[in-house]
């Protein structure tokens, strides 16, 4: 009996690693840039009026990851927006093992295919530290998401965290995962 591992898994384990490997120099196997995890996470500042966005985006979020979204709270309360300590504003979801190599390899090679007018994604998305942030326009571009039943497009925020200690490496790994960056 052979247990499954996502086609992503693979093709890096036998050949993105390698090949990682002998261009960056590295001296040992455990210094070849990996990811570690996936947050997508969605911010619905209008939930605050209407609890019900918030409860559609959080199906939305589950849908498209295949993960049960966690409601975030407001860390403080800011009075120009309304915003109070502890009320709901946002759902998120944290990707790592199988789960992530699926969604990662469905937004590469399904989801950012579908995005209008799209020239690649923006190059300067890294921190310093190898860990690459984007953010999506609409959640429609997800083929899970039914156009008909949603309650607003809404935008989502897709954070990618390595174990690359340079925003270089990250670049090169996330190339060989065939992420299209904007020349």
């Amino acid at each position: 009996m052979s247990k499954y591992a996502p086609r992503l898994k693979k093709v890096y384990e036998e050949k993105i690693a390698p090949e990682l490997f002998k261009e960056l120099g590295y001296t040992s196997t455990m210094q070849t840039p990996r990811i570690t995890k996936i947050v997508v996470s969605m911010g619905i500042g209008e939930a605050l009026a209407n609890k019900k966005l918030l409860d559609a985006a959080a199906t939305d979020l589950g849908l498209i990851t295949g993960q049960k979204a966690v409601k975030t709270k407001a860390k403080k309360s800011i009075a120009n927006f309304k915003l109070r300590q502890g009320q709901e504003i946002g759902v998120m979801v944290t990707l790592r093992g199988a789960r992530m190599y699926e969604f990662l390899d469905r937004f590469v090679n399904v989801a950012l295919p579908r995005v209008k007018d799209f020239r690649g994604i923006n190059p300067n998305g890294f921190d310093g530290h190898g860990n690459y942030s984007l953010g999506i326009t609409e959640q429609i571009i997800f083929p899970e998401i039914d156009f008909d039943k949603i309650e607003r497009v809404a935008g989502l925020n897709i954070n990618v965290v390595t174990t690359a200690k340079t925003d270089a490496e990250a670049k090169a790994l996330l190339v060989k995962f065939g992420m299209p960056f904007r020349k």
